[in-house]
């Protein structure tokens, strides 16, 4: 249990504590979530980083990094969804990003197979640059949407009449970046079946 290892690990216990932030009605609830998702998403650059640097790279935390960063991007979305984060746009936006994010669930799965398959084969797919910018991505689409009910719900005496305008713009922007990610997820999704998805087919 090295701390680059630690770090990683601690995704997971601090997605459960935004989910549950994201659905309380107490003052600051969502500028605590906003903040502890940075944090989280921080740990992502930061485990890598220290793992590097002190020569303590493992087989393990490379597993792990990329099954926890899935199931972080997962359940947050899944909670964004059924949070009200879409649905006050209408219920067809709602429904658009339910679809999107069954072809993110579908794609991490069939990726997360096609890794098992090639293991089997003693082949190690590793992560491209087209999965790290979906990654990225992803983060980014939550923490705009995240910021967005911040400012709604916290700070929502600075936003009013005219200013309320800010705050749809930073909404704006986290629906944009939901759908890039979706997009890019799919894509880079092809991508690496293009190139591996031989390991499957034999």
């Amino acid at each position: 249990m090295t701390l680059p290892n630690l770090l990683t690990i601690s995704r997971v216990p601090l997605m459960f504590v935004v989910v549950g932030l994201m659905y309380a009605e107490s003052a600051w609830t969502a500028t605590i979530a906003f903040w502890l998702f940075i944090a989280a998403a921080l740990t992502d650059w930061l485990d890598g980083l220290l793992a590097r640097r002190a020569n303590q790279v493992s087989s393990f935390g490379r597993f792990m990094d990329a099954v926890i960063d899935k199931v972080m991007v997962l359940g947050l979305m899944m909670a964004l969804i059924n949070g009200e984060f879409f649905i006050f746009l209408g219920k067809n936006y709602s429904i658009a990003a339910m679809v999107l994010l069954l072809g993110i669930l579908t794609r991490e799965f069939a990726i997360s197979g096609m890794r098992m398959a090639a293991a089997v084969k003693n082949i190690t797919i590793e992560a491209d640059q087209s999965g790290k910018v979906k990654t990225f991505v992803q983060l980014n689409a939550i923490g705009w949407l995240l910021g967005a009910r911040m400012f709604e719900r916290d700070f929502g005496e600075l936003f009013r009449g005219d200013q309320s305008a800010w705050i749809t713009g930073v909404h704006g922007i986290g629906l944009l970046l939901y759908v890039a990610s979706a997009v890019l997820t799919i894509t880079s999704g092809w991508s690496y079946f293009r190139r591996h998805g031989h390991v499957v087919m034999d």
